[in-house]
């Protein structure tokens, strides 16, 4: 999709606007809009400017001017939005005309060139397995006061005994029993299936959709593996159709990890195999099938996970998530099949083109730049040093004795302690100017100030329910 092609698309859908998109450095998307008139090919070489100065973690306001870039393959029309094209954009100085290091979009771009140089792939391919949750209702807040939340779903288990307009049907999904119920009981079908084919008409490839454990909602669309930046891009699509979707439906969606308490989360499974030539490096024969090389990059991430937690389960709700007995990954190891895993080889295929690892700590709550490009760059770290990573665990970790659980690592339990490690572990990821010092410190700063500091100084209403009557 070129410039003059994206222009003529224009005419002959009758596009009267044009979306101008972009991440900011947590992880949430943003836009302005433009009339078609003022989209020409040149923008999509000089950019347009906008204010820097108002997102998160960017710039001051004396340096506030930057420009957005947009990036033409990039370019669908719009599902919700009336004769609008979309366009995800790049971001650079306006004096400089480089890229901008804290544009999470370009650490991304950067890690794919940075795996090109070393000549070890020429493609990283990511697949991703985004869960997320779809409620009837919810409200919340927090003041000086007060602070409460309230969620609800019409198939939760909770309201079997609740009165209901047109009757209640007892159809409700139980306890950690949503996995694949037919409806009634799943009540999302056709929400998700319009998911999945907007999804495919803006272009993103989908394995399969369906229901998640947990009662009360929680969903997963599967997107077939796509080449890194792609499935970035991908990432940061499929959660404004699915937000879009479910409020057409009137209904809310949210990517937040753990909103209900007792019942599974939600994760972000992160699938990873390197190719070059069009060939397959995972594959080979050794443990589960991989190559030394797929054993290596495991050694890498596994090594480097508590670091990669700062940006791969970057908010405090994350770690409410990786707790016993929910499916979560609570140890750091790898296995074969074993869910309990921080990393798990798929069986399901002995193809070699199938050969990959799941990184399974992740939530998609995460920022998907910043997430797989981290990730990229712990498994080249990995095979560049030969980092063994150790015996798989493929017994059931809850069958352990405590002597034999001790020998494997355990993951950060909080976002500080994950912070904690990244400022200590982060030279594998400066390498190629991929991050900066910069975008380190800046993200352990904003995480630090507005979330894990926040969080602390507010008390929790389960504190009330424990000490109110001390």
């Amino acid at each position: 999709m070129t410039p003059a092609r994206v222009l003529a698309l224009c005419r002959e859908r009758e596009i009267k606007a044009v979306d101008l998109r972009f991440m900011d450095f947590p992880g949430t998307q943003k836009h302005f809009t433009i009339p078609l008139q003022a989209l020409t090919e040149d923008c999509f070489e000089d950019g347009l400017g906008f204010n820097g100065s108002s997102i998160r973690g960017w710039k001051s306001i004396n340096e506030s001017d930057m420009l957005v870039v947009p990036q033409s393959e990039t370019a669908i029309i719009d599902p919700f939005m009336k004769n609008t094209l979309a366009i995800t954009c790049n971001i650079q100085d306006p004096v400089t005309r480089a890229d901008y290091p804290k544009d999470p979009r370009n650490v991304a771009r950067k890690a794919e060139n940075y795996m090109k140089s070393t000549g070890l792939a020429d493609a990283a391919q990511i697949g991703a397995e985004a869960e997320f949750f779809v409620f009837d209702d919810v409200r919340f807040d927090q003041n000086e006061h007060e602070c409460y939340y309230h969620v609800d779903s019409l198939e939760g288990e909770w309201n079997r005994g609740r009165r209901e307009p047109q009757g209640n049907s007892g159809y409700k999904i139980r306890h950690k029993e949503g996995y694949f119920p037919v409806p009634p009981a799943d009540t999302l079908q056709d929400l998700r299936t319009e998911i999945m084919l907007i999804l495919i008409e803006c272009g993103v490839d989908i394995e399969s959709q369906h229901h998640e454990i947990a009662s009360g909602g929680q969903c997963e669309i599967d997107m077939k593996y796509q080449p890194l930046l792609r499935m970035a891009d991908h990432l940061c699509l499929y959660k404004y159709v699915v937000k879009n979707v479910a409020a057409r439906y009137g209904k809310t969606a949210t990517f937040m990890p753990k909103p209900l308490w007792n019942d599974n989360g939600s994760g972000l499974h992160i699938h990873l195999s390197l190719w070059k030539q069009g060939e397959p490096l995972f594959s080979g024969t050794g443990y589960a099938g991989l190559s030394q090389m797929a054993l290596f990059a495991i050694g890498g991430v596994l090594k480097h996970a508590p670091a990669l937690m700062a940006f791969c389960c970057p908010t405090t709700n994350s770690y409410k998530r990786l707790v016993p007995g929910f499916e979560a990954p609570v140890n750091l190891t790898y296995s074969s099949r074993n869910r309990s895993a921080a990393i798990r080889i798929p069986v399901y295929s002995p193809s070699p083109a199938g050969k990959r690892f799941e990184f399974r700590l992740p939530d998609a709550s995460s920022n998907g730049y910043l997430a797989f490009a981290a990730l990229l760059m712990a498994a080249i770290d990995g095979i560049q040093n030969r980092i063994d990573p150790g015996p798989p665990l493929d017994k059931d970790m809850y069958d352990l004795v405590p002597e034999e659980l001790a020998r494997y690592k355990q993951p950060p339990t909080s976002l500080e302690a994950a912070l904690a490690a990244l400022r200590d572990d982060h030279e594998f990821l400066l390498r190629g100017d991929v991050f900066t010092e910069d975008v380190i410190d800046t993200w352990v700063w904003y995480k630090t100030e507005h979330e894990v500091e926040s969080l602390r100084q507010r008390p929790h209403p389960y504190e009330f329910a424990m000490y109110y009557d001390i």
